[in-house]
C-alpha cells in the first residue's frame, strides 16, 4: 500500500529527501530549473508546489515511485502511479516475459523479488540450491534474505558466509537509505540478528586442485551442493522506465557461474 502522509506537509517531506540526498537548496534548484528561494518557500510551506514541480523535484531527488505518490498526496494531488497486483490480467505479458527470462537462464539460478525481497518467481536453478531446506523457510511468501541468512537456510552451505552476509546487509542498508522503508528496516534487523553457524569460518577461496585463489572479478557466492562447491557472481536488473509501483519494485537477480567447474556441474545436472 502507498504511504499516505496525513500530518506531514509536502514541504517537510521534500526537505527530508533533500537532506538525505545531501543537496543544498541551491543545488536542487539548479537541477530542477527553479530558484533556491522557491525551494525554500516550498519546504517551509509558504508556497504550494504545482503537481509538475512535485514530480520534478522527486525525480531529481531520486525518490522511489511509491514515495512519489505520497508526496503528491501530501501536496493535495491524486497519486500518479498505479500499484497493480502482479496477478492482474493487464500484467500478464509482464509475467510471461519474466518467466521466459528465468527459464531461458537455466541451468543457472535466477529469481525475481519485490522491494521487500519476497520471492515472486524463480527457475529450477534456484530450486536446486534450495533442495533440502526446511518447509518453514520455503512456505510462501518466501523471502530471499531469510532463506539465505537463516541458520537453517542456506547460511551453513555458504563457504564465504561472512563476506556474503556483509554484502547482503550492506545492500539492504543502501536500499533502506534510498526508500526509507520501515518494513525493509524490520527485515534488516531480523536477518542481521541471525547467529552465524558454528562452522562459519574465514573465507576459503582456494582452488581445490591447487594452492592459488581463483581470480574472481567480483565477490562470488560460494555455496556447497552435494559435496561440490559452486561459485556464482550475482547480477541484479530492474525495469528502466516503470510507470507502476509494483513493476518499479521488481528486481531480477541472476547468478552467473564464476568458474568452469560450476558451469560443467550445472550443465551436467541439467542435461545440457
Amino acid at each position: 500500500m502507498t504511504t499516505v502522509a496525513t500530518d506531514t506537509g509536502v514541504g517537510t517531506l521534500l526537505r527530508g529527501w533533500r537532506e538525505q540526498r545531501r543537496l543544498s537548496q541551491l543545488e536542487l534548484a539548479l537541477r530542477a530549473d527553479s530558484s533556491a528561494r522557491h525551494i525554500s518557500f516550498v519546504e517551509t510551506g509558504r508556497s504550494r508546489p504545482s503537481e509538475e514541480m512535485v514530480l520534478k523535484l522527486a525525480e531529481h531527488l531520486d525518490v522511489p515511485m511509491r514515495e512519489r505518490n505520497a508526496l503528491l498526496l501530501a501536496a493535495g494531488y491524486a497519486p500518479r502511479y498505479a500499484e497493480t497486483p502482479l496477478d492482474a490480467p493487464n500484467l500478464e505479458t509482464l509475467r510471461w516475459g519474466i518467466q521466459q527470462l528465468l527459464d531461458g537462464y537455466e541451468p543457472y539460478p535466477a529469481l525475481v523479488v519485490d522491494g521487500s525481497y519476497t520471492v515472486i518467481a524463480a527457475n529450477r536453478g534456484i530450486g536446486l540450491l534450495l533442495d533440502g531446506l526446511p518447509e518453514h523457510l520455503l512456505t510462501p511468501p518466501m523471502n530471499a534474505m531469510r532463506i539465505t541468512l537463516h541458520p537453517e537456510g542456506l547460511a551453513p552451505r555458504i563457504r564465504n558466509l561472512r563476506e556474503w552476509r556483509g554484502h547482503l546487509l550492506a545492500q539492504m542498508d543502501r536500499q533502506i537509505a534510498l526508500a526509507r522503508s520501515e518494513s525493509l528496516r524490520e527485515l534488516y534487523e531480523e536477518v542481521a540478528a541471525y547467529p552465524l553457524p558454528a562452522e562459519a569460518g574465514p573465507e576459503d577461496r582456494r582452488d581445490p586442485s591447487g594452492s592459488e585463489p581463483y581470480p574472481y572479478f567480483a565477490l562470488p557466492l560460494r555455496i556447497e551442493h552435494d559435496g561440490h562447491v559452486l561459485s556464482f557472481v550475482s547480477s541484479i536488473s530492474t525495469f528502466n522506465t516503470p510507470m507502476d509501483v509494483t513493476v518499479a519494485e521488481l528486481a531480477i537477480e541472476t547468478f552467473l557461474p564464476a568458474d568452469p567447474e560450476t558451469v560443467a556441474y550445472l550443465r551436467a545436472l541439467g542435461g545440457g
